[in-house]
């Protein structure tokens, strides 16, 4: 276990390094310059020209990029252009509401499909089936933006039961920042579920059509028993994939929804970066959450030989 561990590691840095260059690039392309905008409309060519080399623009790109990817090598993903604070600062103040918000989602997502998918894969062409069917449909076929903004409107400013923006931590107040959580977890929560649902309920019901299910049936053990026992454990094998695949949505789901409700966090903290061409926050952001795509992926190979020891690591 740990040399593979060990080995997939060693496979991540070239994936890191090819993600760096690629934000590095990306970013490069965007229309606007970041020296015009700290500048404003009013400043001379000459004043731009000194704020680009203040900050570096004036430098070519490759050396550009050398110097922010050895920073972020150890550890400084350099300052921000617009208030001059280190970007580690900014990502590690934004993180706890993202994974606050994205821990939250996750949880409804999990339940909401698991149970939602086990109860359709074991009642195949049933009433159930169906209506996973059409839950499924429909929560897929629906984007965040517009989930929330009807959440929003008939459930926070109609019926004011919720709050329809902002934050409290929850380590201040946890049931007040429950309330502002409920909203934008539902929306994250609701359209993964369905996601989840749908390949929970077809691995199922592949599983409950083998064998050794049989078997068990034969000897008499209780349907619940066998389902719980035989059929879930080796059902939810290959979707352990798609769990990690989901949870690494939220993360990005986040922006979106972040920006419909007025939570601080890491989505919003990117979008107001790419609005005002703040090229080291968005470049730290954006490298920082595939770093977090790499980690949920070799969770999810570790997760494999514990669901199914045959599974064996080489």
């Amino acid at each position: 276990m740990a040399v593979h561990v060990i080995r997939r590691l060693i496979q991540a840095i070239p994936v890191m390094l090819l993600a760096s260059i690629f934000v590095f690039s990306i970013l490069q392309l965007v229309p606007g310059d970041p020296a015009t905008n700290l500048a404003g409309p009013d400043a001379s060519d000459q004043d731009v020209e000194i704020i680009r080399e203040r900050l570096g623009l004036d430098k070519p790109m490759f050396e550009q990029y050398l110097s922010w990817i050895g920073g972020a090598l150890r550890g400084d993903l350099g300052d921000s252009f617009r208030s001059s604070r280190p970007v580690s600062e900014l990502l590690r103040n934004a993180l706890a509401p993202t994974l606050e918000l994205t821990l939250v989602a996750f949880s409804i997502e999990l339940v909401l499909g698991v149970v939602l998918g086990v109860m359709a894969g074991t009642r195949l062409r049933s009433l159930w089936d169906w209506g996973l069917s059409a839950f499924t449909i429909i929560g897929i076929a629906i984007p965040h933006f517009v989930l929330g903004l009807v959440l929003l409107y008939f459930v926070g400013f109609k019926l004011g039961w919720l709050p329809i923006g902002g934050r409290v931590p929850l380590t201040e107040d946890p049931i007040e920042g429950l309330r502002y959580l409920v909203l934008p977890a539902l929306v994250l929560g609701l359209t993964g579920a369905s996601v989840l649902a749908r390949f929970v309920r077809t691995s199922i019901a592949q599983v409950m059509n083998q064998d050794y299910i049989r078997t068990a049936r034969a000897k008499g053990l209780a349907g619940r028993a066998v389902v719980v026992r035989h059929g879930l454990r080796n059902g939810l094998v290959p979707v352990v994939t798609v769990v990690a695949l989901q949870f690494a949505a939220l993360l990005t789901g986040s922006v979106v929804v972040e920006n419909v409700f007025s939570r601080p966090g890491v989505g919003r903290l990117v979008v107001g970066a790419i609005q005002a061409r703040d090229y080291p926050v968005v470049q730290g952001a954006l490298l920082f959450l595939v770093f977090g795509f790499i980690c949920i992926n070799l969770f999810a190979d570790i997760m494999y030989g514990i669901l199914d020891p045959r599974i064996r690591f080489s």
